[in-house]
């Protein structure tokens, strides 16, 4: 095996409350993972035609970008906010309303996630939705994996998680390799669920949130595989499809 590609290494971070405290600390690139909803929307965003989508923290910035010909798209507990065009469903983002526009994102734990990570050299967006050409782009750029899982609220979450092992256990088809605990965990738990995800994910809390509130519609959207071809790119705190880029 090639000495090169035995260093390159995955790393899972559960939770953003963890990320001060990775392991890798040279040459990675961070995989952000929200599936229940955010970077499936904005996969299913950018394979639909949308040209740039701005990821902000807090509601009161992006606001300011509604009279700039932006869209905006944004969420706090599952429900919209007040000034948006609407919140963070895959669904929202149809090729009819997104086709060559911008959008600002704001979600109750993906931009967050995708907030605190960018001090990272290489941040890219990770969903169900755009997991093979993931992983594939992933494989060419002979760099460390951190996948980060933006959980809830700094906590743990199983959707997420399941995720994480997904994408691990296909990067270390390619060659990867893993000494984490959490990676072998997320691995562990993307196997069990495996054999039937949306059984499985009955488990998980935000899935019952999602059905309190009558926005659950997007589960086995948010859990079929390859639905996009597109990787979601932060460069200077703007995401576009590197893909096209």
């Amino acid at each position: 095996m090639n000495k090169d590609l035995e260093k390159r290494t995955i790393e899972t971070c559960f939770s953003p409350a963890l990320f001060p405290f990775i392991q890798t600390s040279e040459n990675f690139i961070v995989v952000i993972v929200d599936v229940l909803r955010a970077t499936t929307a904005i996969c299913t965003a950018f394979e639909n035609g949308a040209i740039e989508i701005v990821p902000i923290a807090k509601i009161k910035d992006t606001l300011k970008y509604k009279n700039s010909g932006y869209m905006i798209a944004g969420e706090r507990d599952g429900i919209v906010i007040e000034g948006a065009d609407f919140g963070n469903s895959p669904f929202n983002f149809s090729k009819e309303n997104v086709k060559d526009k911008k959008i600002v994102i704001t979600t109750t734990n993906g931009t967050q996630a995708i907030e605190q990570a960018s001090i990272s050299d290489t941040v890219v967006l990770g969903a169900f939705a755009n997991i093979s050409v993931l992983a594939n782009w992933l494989y060419k750029q002979n760099k460390n994996v951190v996948i980060f899982c933006s959980g809830w609220k700094n906590k743990f979450n199983l959707e997420d998680t399941i995720m994480a092992g997904a994408l691990s256990e296909l990067l270390i088809t390619k060659g990867f390799s893993t000494c984490f605990d959490s990676t072998y965990a997320a691995i562990d738990l993307w196997n069990i669920a495996k054999p039937n995800v949306l059984a499985y994910i009955e488990k998980a809390s935000h899935r019952h949130r999602l059905k309190k509130i009558g926005l659950d519609d997007v589960l086995e959207y948010c859990f079929t595989q390859n639905t996009t071809n597109v990787i979601p790119f932060l460069r200077k705190h703007t995401l576009i499809n590197i893909l096209k880029n």
